[in-house]
């Protein structure tokens, strides 16, 4: 585990020189940091003073800062594998958190944060572990970097490959306390890996045990933690060990319910080579909760196939299932659809949170524009017969759009008709079919009972094929109204998908009377945004020059502790609406490329595309403009600020 290439006398005394020599002060700023660094490359021969003098100045001149080192990057005068020796040959006597932001691993906002966070706590944390807590930075890579400063290795404590003669040699009581344990020998020394390498009290417990000349190692929290919770169960043959079901049923509940504490949206268990990850998809965004040893994989998987109802044995192909987990106490009650896919590394399980809490919206709330939703209304949803394709990838929004839609139009006088795959919320008044092939009730046969149930209005809950699009449109020419999601890219990649399924271009035409096209954004979190300043990169990647943002209001969030120290809270939609005029139809007849149908739209229809509407948000500072250039397709180039808040009838 530990590289021959490591020089382990020369590590001990830098780090012992480290441990006595006092912090000092006033402490260095990030600035200093990456003089610090920049005299070291200089030292190595990596840099010479003439590009540092040019580096300065271009530092000085940029509109958005930006620390030395990455100056140095983008000018090619250094690469981060000079960087990386130059750490790790030479001791750097800096901040943590300021080698971090000058590295790149951390923003000057999110070191802010998490030392308002530390000064804020009473009972006082160190800056690293405040780090890894709020997410600010993940604790291997925090490891990484501690290992680079200090000229240490890094390792990842495996408790069935620990020397198990050295770990009687000490008491797990006093590892559990100090956060230290032997890995193994090298060249006659104790490999010793600490969690916190300037913890004088830890260094000086260990060497009571294994003596001064020990070889100190760099292993993160939650890996110490892990290999020690098994030595002080006294586990002696880790590798047959099996939880009991106790203990597997709390820690897979825990794992359920800190997802919906998180307001997750999918839990992934990831099997890797030496451990398995488990993150959290929260606004869109994976994120991490927790990492467990490898041999706890197999018992965690075979806990989940109960609960889901698939086959245990099987481990060779892939599985669906559902689980629903229900704890009265706490007032919990989860539906979750559960995917085995097999790898290389063993089962990746996602488990996806089917919520039945309230998702109905009214369609007011959903984000839509003034000008945008007042036309939705007028020319779409009040008109009596035609087919409104509402489309976008997995995880868009398009459910709850269409179910607003459905709340929007279900009154005394109409009787509306679904099939779903499956009901993700129950609706009075609403005749809603839940699809369930194993008992024939199949998308297919649906399909042709409903239109027999004298429907006013049909709801599908997908088109997935030629099948099922053909039943729309027949469904329109007899007189009635179809509400239906799609997977396209946006409104116009939705009619063209249409004619690549062999449609007659004059069905389309004659029964689409509108395509509405979103994505989701995360939305800044209100309690810690700040202004911000585009960047002439940002600028220049939107298609926009200086003044075309004129009126803007960017925000971005900081990071807090409301917000999980993302700076986000939350999501917004993006939307595209298209009603389908003259124009538009003519050209689908005639089979026009999607350039040409997109710039008639634009023309004639009053078309706001996915981009503009979410450029038009963010100047509004309820996203970044970092996600509208994340999410948001670019097609073609934005029309001015001023014109799009015109179009949407933004005041």
């Amino acid at each position: 585990m530990v590289s021959a290439e490591q020089q382990p006398v020369a590590a001990t005394q830098k780090l012992r020189a480290h441990v006595v020599r006092p912090r000092p002060s006033p402490a260095p700023s990030v600035q200093d940091t990456g003089s610090a660094l920049a005299a070291l490359l200089i030292k190595a021969g990596y840099l010479t003073e003439e590009q540092l003098a040019y580096a300065r100045r271009v530092q000085s001149k940029l509109a958005t800062p930006a620390t030395l080192l990455h100056v140095l990057h983008d000018l090619r005068f250094v690469t981060p594998d000079q960087v990386q020796r130059t750490l790790r040959t030479n001791q750097v006597s800096v901040r943590l958190g300021d080698l971090l932001v000058e590295l790149g691993y951390l923003r000057v906002a999110d070191l802010k944060a998490a030392v308002d966070i530390q000064q804020g706590t009473q009972a006082k944390k160190k800056l690293s572990e405040i780090l890894v807590e709020g997410h600010f930075i993940e604790a291997r890579r925090l490891a990484e970097v501690l290992a680079s400063q200090f000229g240490l290795v890094y390792v990842e404590p495996n408790f069935a490959e620990l020397d198990q003669e050295l770990l009687a040699r000490g008491s797990g009581k006093s590892y559990a306390e100090h956060l230290f344990i032997p890995i193994t020998r090298q060249d006659g020394k104790v490999v010793i890996a600490f969690a916190d390498p300037l913890d004088k009290r830890a260094r000086e417990a260990a060497e009571s045990v294994f003596g001064k000349d020990l070889v100190p190692a760099i292993a993160t929290r939650a890996a110490i933690h892990d290999a020690l919770a098994f030595l002080l169960r006294g586990v002696n043959q880790p590798k047959t060990t099996v939880l009991d079901d106790i203990t597997m049923v709390g820690l897979v509940n825990a794992i359920f319910e800190a997802a919906v504490q998180e307001k997750a949206s999918d839990i992934h268990f990831e099997p890797m080579q030496d451990r398995l990850r488990v993150r959290f998809r929260c606004d869109g965004r994976l994120v991490p909760y927790k990492e467990f040893r490898k041999e706890l994989a197999a018992t965690i998987t075979s806990r989940l196939k109960v609960l889901a109802h698939a086959d245990i044995a099987e481990k060779r192909r892939h599985q669906d299932g559902h689980i629903r987990y229900e704890d009265p106490p706490r007032g919990l009650m989860i539906d979750m659809r559960a995917s085995f896919y097999v790898t290389v590394h063993g089962e990746k399980i996602v488990l996806r949170l089917l919520s039945k809490r309230a998702e109905l919206l009214d369609l007011a709330e959903l984000g839509i524009a003034p000008n945008m939703l007042e036309r939705f209304r007028n020319d779409a949803l009040d008109r009596s017969t035609g087919i409104i394709l509402i489309t976008g990838p997995t995880d868009s929004g398009k459910t709850t759009t269409l179910y607003s839609c459905m709340n929007h139009l279900n009154d005394m006088h109409s009787c509306i008709v679904t099939a779903e795959e499956p009901v993700e919320y129950v609706m009075e008044g609403i005749s809603q079919c839940s699809i369930h092939p194993k008992i024939n009730v199949t998308f297919e046969e649906t399909l042709r009972h409903m239109v027999r149930q004298d429907p006013d209005i049909i709801v599908l809950g997908e088109i997935r094929d030629r099948l099922s699009a053909e039943t729309a449109m027949q469904a329109a020419l007899t007189g009635h109204k179809v509400l239906t999601t799609f997977y396209s890219e946006d409104s116009i990649g939705g009619l063209l998908r249409l004619l690549h399924m062999d449609l007659e271009p004059f069905l389309i035409s004659s029964t689409v009377i509108c395509v509405v096209a979103q994505r989701l954004m995360r939305a800044v979190c209100l309690n810690c945004a700040e202004p911000y300043t585009l960047t002439p990169a940002e600028l220049h990647r939107l298609g926009y020059g200086n003044t075309d943002l004129k009126g803007a209001t960017a925000q971005m969030g900081r990071g807090c502790s409301l917000c999980r120290f993302t700076g986000y809270q939350g999501r917004i939609g993006a939307f595209e609406l298209l009603v389908l005029d003259e124009m538009v139809k003519d050209a689908i007849l005639a089979r026009h490329t999607a350039h040409e149908i997109r710039r008639i739209s634009l023309a004639s229809s009053g078309l706001v595309t996915l981009l503009e509407d979410g450029i038009a948000k963010a100047a509004r500072g309820l996203t970044s403009f970092q996600e509208v250039l994340y999410h948001l397709p670019r097609l073609s180039k934005p029309r001015p600020l001023r014109e799009l808040r015109r179009l949407l009838g933004e005041a």
